[in-house]
């Protein structure tokens, strides 16, 4: 995932720094981080197209759930500025599916990605 945009979006400021930290292997990597699901849609809606979105689910002021809803019915949001959209291998169709699970280190969570 080279020249990527990732949205961390984390209440826990431990927990977005582990993770923002395990993207940085990814060369190029831009790392854009949230503190809830409300800051999130506004960095969503700023110029850097997010490649992929990590989010928790509990937060305060909106969740992840939420988050993931909107993003899902809104046209503008879930869809990139390109001229076509990518087409995304079958082995991602579960993408931006909530997980309950949360890896517990650094190389966990850059290998599920």
């Amino acid at each position: 995932m080279e020249n990527a945009n990732f949205l961390v979006v984390e209440d826990s400021p431990t927990m977005r720094q582990l993770i923002s930290f395990s993207l940085k292997r990814f060369k190029n990597a831009k790392i854009i981080e949230a503190v809830d699901g409300v800051d999130a849609l506004k960095k969503l809606s700023g110029p850097d197209r997010i490649d992929l979105i990590l989010t928790d689910i509990n937060m305060p002021v909106m969740d992840g759930l939420k988050l993931v809803s909107l993003v899902r019915q809104n046209a503008q949001l879930k869809t990139s500025p390109s001229s076509s959209p990518p087409k995304a291998p079958k082995k991602t169709a579960n993408a931006a599916r909530p997980s309950a699970r949360t890896p517990t280190s650094a190389s966990r969570s850059s290998r599920r990605i």
